[in-house]
């Protein structure tokens, strides 16, 4: 697909395919240029690293299956934009947004080194897309959207993992280093 390109899921109108590139941040936010981009890799490898082993310490501790799932889906999703950002861009040619598709293994590389490359957004729902009434002071006959962003499978399994441990498993940050401790403890 050409950068920006969309399609209807199904033909439906508020349930889109659309093509865009970020830096690695949620809702395509960046900082810091390529020393940013780097810091931000580093920071994720070690985050989904503590991640995987705050899940085999609660595994072993013997905690709910739903909140060890809410845990995998976060690890899973932070692991999946890390493996985009490290590779997409050796394999793909840059994608510009009025030009040519990229290409795949292009002829002399990628257009980014190992962990310097972007992350593929696709999902895009604007579940209601209209204008503001004429009358309404400041934005009256504006263009209104409800839910923008564009995003991936992996930032949905964050965002689910996360939503689920705050409304079903918020014992867990009270009761968390008494979990992880009294296993040691047993341990020992």
């Amino acid at each position: 697909m050409n950068y920006g390109e969309e399609f209807g899921i199904l033909g439906l109108s508020w349930a889109r395919i659309h093509f865009v590139e970020n830096e690695g941040m949620a809702f395509g936010f960046s900082f810091g240029g390529d020393f940013g981009k780097i810091f931000l890799s580093v920071f994720r490898i070690v985050a989904v690293s503590f991640i995987g082993y705050i899940i085999w310490r609660l595994l072993k501790a013997g905690q709910p299956l739903f909140l060890l799932i809410s845990l995998s889906l976060i690890f899973a999703g932070a692991l999946g934009n890390i493996i985009d950002s490290a590779f997409y861009g050796m394999v793909f040619s840059e994608s510009p947004f009025f030009g040519p598709k990229a290409e795949l293994f292009p002829e002399g590389g990628g257009y980014a080194p190992f962990l310097m490359g972007k992350v593929v957004d696709m999902l895009y729902f604007p579940l209601i897309d209209t204008h503001w009434p004429d009358w309404m002071p400041l934005m009256g006959g504006s263009r209104f959207q409800f839910f923008k962003p564009v995003f991936n499978i992996a930032d949905a399994a964050i965002t689910t993992g996360v939503i689920s441990i705050l409304l079903f498993h918020r014992n867990i940050f009270q009761e968390g280093e008494d979990i992880l401790s009294s296993k040691e403890q047993e341990e020992e």
